[in-house]
């Protein structure tokens, strides 16, 4: 028996999940499934270009695991294009990484899911302040991360 495959770690969740062939309609479409950790995979290394050491870290698994993925993304994804497929991105073992806020004005703290903070005015939920900081586990803030712009 086979153990459980551990949890990946994902920073990025897609907007779009569906890709397909200009001019075809969906109908006569077959489809090639992509999850949600594969796509991580690609935006890491060939979007970010990091090492896959880096990457393996960041998703919270091992290097030859992290090879796999990508190796397995990359092929669905070639399948895709050279075979005229279309491309759902869905499923997969993994969680969201979640980033922890504090609000300066009322110490109100709270977590959203990674990326969500940079997708325009990030305000404190409880009192709309915009002094925001991004903290760590102990609760300190982020030496690489000024206050948040409030756009």
């Amino acid at each position: 028996m086979s153990r459980p495959p551990k949890f990946r770690r994902v920073e990025f969740l897609p907007r779009f999940t569906y890709f397909k062939p200009s001019g075809v309609p969906l109908r006569e479409l077959e489809e090639v499934e992509l999850t949600v950790e594969g796509l991580e995979a690609i935006r890491l290394k060939d979007l970010n270009g990091l090492e896959q050491e880096v990457c393996a870290e960041k998703m919270g698994v091992s290097r030859p695991t992290y090879h796999r993925i990508l190796t397995s993304a990359r092929s669905r994804i070639a399948e895709a294009l050279v075979d005229g497929k279309a491309i759902r991105v869905e499923g997969g073992n993994f969680k969201v990484v979640m980033r922890q806020f504090r609000c300066i004005k009322c110490a109100h703290e709270w977590e959203l899911p990674c990326g969500r903070c940079c997708r325009g005015k990030l305000l404190c939920p409880e009192c709309a302040g915009t002094e925001v900081y991004r903290i760590d586990q102990q609760e300190d803030p982020l030496p690489c991360h000024r206050r948040l712009p409030a756009t």
